[in-house]
């Protein structure tokens, strides 16, 4: 694993960040090495007897992960390449497209440290949610739920990994009334391509509990929601025509351009086409 350190960035930032959380650490998976995370490192190191210096190297890395033993939690649920050619030809892609979809729009990797399902919670989903099951969120708009409910998109509420999981289950805690676990679960996003809970029904799940189950399974279910997603959207032309810039906002919104996943798609297309 990569040495990293205070101010370090990236994906092995997060994934430290995964780790410690999996440890008892509640930290951001921001991605940034700062205070809060050496703060946390310095005092794992402590406890495990290491030398206190906050920089994760292969001892440190090496702890880290033989408390949390990935592999134990994971077992077969990552998608394999036979998975990616059944997809492609099931809805009459080249592998090539799927491939480059799949690296560019998937989260990297659909589970968390945990095994469960990356999730993120969304609290002004959640608010419409409620609204759409009539329960009024007015009602349970308070200082002590803002965290996770509220009429507008706010940035700071994002804590990432397995921290969005304890804002779901605030979520649901916030009453009894059923109808507050569906739109809770309806509310977040789920799996590598972090597709909604709300879309469940419209993609021919029995339920939102249904939907949310199988994305417990394995990243081949979450691969199966994409591709019900991008065919009942009208997606779908866009990617077997390799209109990379009309399928890029079908599926991601007008933020598409800013990000550049059309861009990151045609150039990753290019490199798989040449295996």
């Amino acid at each position: 694993m990569q040495t990293i350190r205070l101010r370090s960035r990236g994906s092995s930032v997060s994934f430290l960040q995964e780790l410690l959380g999996k440890v008892g650490y509640e930290i951001p998976a921001s991605g940034y090495f700062g205070v809060e995370t050496d703060t946390a490192v310095k005092d794992f190191q402590k406890k495990e007897q290491l030398v206190v210096d906050g920089v994760v190297g292969v001892k440190t890395w090496t702890l880290l992960i033989d408390k949390t033993k990935p592999a134990d939690v994971f077992g077969d649920v990552f998608l394999g390449e036979q998975d990616l050619i059944d997809f492609a030809t099931k809805y009459q892609l080249e592998l090539a497209a799927v491939k480059a979809v799949n690296e560019v729009e998937s989260s990297g990797k659909g589970f968390l440290i945990d095994g469960r399902p990356k999730i993120l919670f969304e609290g002004h989903v959640f608010w419409r949610q409620l609204k759409a099951r009539g329960i009024d969120p007015e009602h349970f708009a308070n200082s002590s739920n803002k965290s996770v409910l509220h009429k507008s998109f706010v940035k700071k509420h994002y804590l990432g990994g397995t921290a969005e999981y304890r804002r779901l289950e605030q979520a649901i805690s916030i009453s009894t009334d059923p109808g507050f676990k569906e739109a809770a679960l309806a509310s977040a996003s789920w799996g590598s391509y972090q597709v909604m809970g709300f879309h469940a029904l419209p993609l021919g799940y029995e339920s939102v509990q249904q939907f949310v189950d199988e994305m417990h399974l394995h990243e081949r279910n979450h691969l199966e929601a994409f591709g019900r997603y991008i065919l009942k959207n009208r997606c779908l032309t866009y990617l077997q025509d390799k209109n990379w810039a009309k399928f890029a906002y079908c599926y991601n919104g007008p933020a598409y351009a800013q990000n550049k996943y059309d861009e990151k798609m045609a150039k990753a297309y290019l490199k798989y086409s040449t295996f």
